[in-house]
């Protein structure tokens, strides 16, 4: 029987910003906030962001509390999130969290936008035109149904 060869690098497994997040996800389940305690940690966290996020998650977040006010304004590892029934339909990941490129609008599982064999689950976000706010309003109204 042949044994998997082992590699080791120094890296370690998880970036300082992804192991942030996760504790974030920690004291999140751990805190066991009431919806309104959700918003406003939603609202803090959007607060704190660096302009251009902080101006993308607000027009993201008007966009969503409009176009499904039957999802529950959350954060998810330290994000702004939007859940129905308890479970994250939809998320906005902002390009300084991970210090990426873009800012990410994302959608998870409870999100019905299946479409044949493949769909996109996520979008880099670098502005919102009004284009652009029609396609997230439609997405969101089509995560949710």
């Amino acid at each position: 029987m042949a044994t998997a060869k082992k590699t080791t690098t120094n890296k370690p497994a998880f970036s300082a910003e992804e192991r942030a997040a996760m504790k974030e996800r920690a004291a999140e389940t751990k805190a066991g906030r009431k919806k309104a305690d959700d918003a406003e940690a939603l609202a803090a966290k959007i607060a704190e962001m660096q302009p251009e996020d902080r101006r993308l998650a607000e027009r993201i977040h008007t966009i969503v509390t409009l176009a499904a006010p039957e999802l529950d304004p959350t954060t998810w590892y330290g994000m702004p999130a939007y859940a129905k029934n308890g479970k994250i339909v939809c998320f906005f990941q902002p390009a300084q969290k991970f210090r990426a490129r873009y800012a990410t609008l994302g959608f998870n599982d409870p999100a019905q936008l299946d479409d044949g064999t493949m769909w996109p689950t996520a979008f880099a976000v670098t502005d919102i035109s009004d284009a652009d706010a029609k396609t997230i309003e439609s997405l969101i109204t089509r995560a949710v149904s």
